[in-house]
C-alpha cells in the first residue's frame, strides 16, 4: 500500500492524526480549508484518501505557505534547491547550518527553509521574540536524502497540484471567505499541549475572538472541526470551547509523553477534537458506535446539548 508523502517533518502535525480526525468528517467534502495550515497535514492526507480535491491553505507564516506552494506547483525547483543546499554540507556541517540559518533569516527565503526544517532538531520549529528561527542541528543527522526529499516533493506536488489556494492572512480573514459548503479544520497553534506560549509561531490569537469566529461559522451552517485543549498525564493545557457553541468533543490519545518519559513519569498526551453541529447532524449515533469499539483511543465525551 502507497504512503502518504510527507516532505517535511514537523513537530505538531496532525499527519499521524489524520485517520482518526477523517472518521467524523463526510465521505467527501467540496472543499477543505486549514486556515492554521502548518505542513498541510491534513489537506495532503485528505487529497490522498479521496475526501477533498479542492484545498484553501492558510498559514501567518508567510515563507512556510511559500515553502508549501513550491513544493506543490514547482516541485522540481525546490527538490534541486535542496538538493544543492544538502550538499554544501562540508566537514564542518553544523555551522554549515548556522549559516544557512542566518541567511533565512536575513531573505525569508522558502528555498532555503526546506533544509532547515529537515535539519533542526526533532523537526521542532523555534522563533525566538523578534520572530527569527532560532532552532539548533540535529548534531546526529544532516537532513532527509536528497532523492527521498524528492519523492516526497514529487508525491505531494500530484496530490494537490492546481487544487489550492495558498495565502498567509489572519484566520479571521480566511473566515470570512468560507463558503457553506467548505469543511474547515482548525488546528490553531497556540494551546494545545505545549504549555506556555508556543514559539513555534509568531502570535497568539485571542480566545474570545476564535470563539466569536466559530459562532460565525455555526451561524453560517459550515461544517468544522477544531484541535483545540489537551492535556498531558493529570496537567490540562488550554481552555475548553464554552458550551453554548454547541460542539461535541472527542479525546484522542496520541501517545505516551517522551518528554515525561525521560523524567520517569509515565504519562499520556491527549488531544481534544471539537466537532460542529452541522458536521455531525444525524452521524452521533454512528460516532458513540464507532467510539465504542476503540475505547482505548477516543473518548466521545459529551459535554453539551
Amino acid at each position: 500500500m502507497a504512503k502518504r508523502p510527507h516532505p517535511i517533518q514537523y513537530q505538531g502535525s496532525k499527519r499521524n492524526l489524520a485517520s482518526n480526525i477523517f472518521k467524523f468528517l463526510p465521505k467527501t467534502v467540496d472543499r477543505l480549508v486549514e486556515p492554521f495550515a502548518g505542513t498541510a497535514a491534513i489537506s495532503v492526507a485528505a487529497s490522498f484518501e479521496g475526501i477533498a480535491q479542492k484545498f484553501w491553505i492558510n498559514d501567518l507564516n508567510r515563507p512556510l505557505v511559500e515553502l508549501l506552494k513550491l513544493i506543490v506547483e514547482n516541485p522540481e525547483t525546490i527538490s534541486n534547491a535542496y538538493k544543492d543546499i544538502w550538499n554544501e554540507q562540508h566537514s564542518n556541517s553544523i555551522e554549515h547550518y548556522y549559516q544557512v540559518r542566518e541567511k533565512f533569516n536575513r531573505t525569508s527565503d522558502p528555498l532555503v527553509f526546506l533544509y532547515l526544517l529537515a535539519r533542526c532538531v526533532k523537526g521542532a520549529v523555534r522563533y525566538n521574540s523578534e520572530g527569527f528561527f532560532n532552532q539548533s542541528p540535529d548534531k546526529r543527522r544532516k537532513g532527509t536524502q536528497p532523492e527521498r526529499m524528492r519523492k516526497n516533493i514529487e508525491g505531494v506536488s500530484k496530490l494537490l497540484k492546481d487544487k489550492c489556494i495558498f495565502t498567509y492572512l489572519d484566520y479571521k480573514e480566511v473566515l470570512t471567505g468560507i463558503r457553506p459548503n467548505d469543511f474547515v479544520y482548525m488546528d490553531p497553534p497556540y494551546q494545545g499541549v505545549c504549555g506556555d506560549r508556543d514559539s513555534r509561531y509568531f502570535s497568539g490569537i485571542s480566545f474570545d475572538d476564535f470563539v466569536s469566529s466559530l459562532e460565525a461559522l455555526n451561524q453560517k451552517g459550515v461544517a468544522f472541526a477544531v484541535s483545540y485543549d489537551g492535556k498531558r498525564g493529570d496537567k490540562i493545557f488550554g481552555n475548553s470551547l464554552p458550551e453554548r457553541l454547541g460542539l461535541e468533543k472527542i479525546e484522542i490519545e496520541v501517545g505516551r509523553s517522551s518528554q515525561a518519559t525521560l523524567l520517569g513519569r509515565d504519562e499520556v498526551t491527549v488531544e481534544s477534537l471539537y466537532l460542529s453541529s452541522s458536521l455531525l447532524h444525524d452521524s452521533i449515533t454512528d460516532i458513540k458506535s464507532y467510539l465504542s469499539q476503540v475505547p482505548k483511543q477516543l473518548i466521545f465525551t459529551k459535554q453539551y446539548g
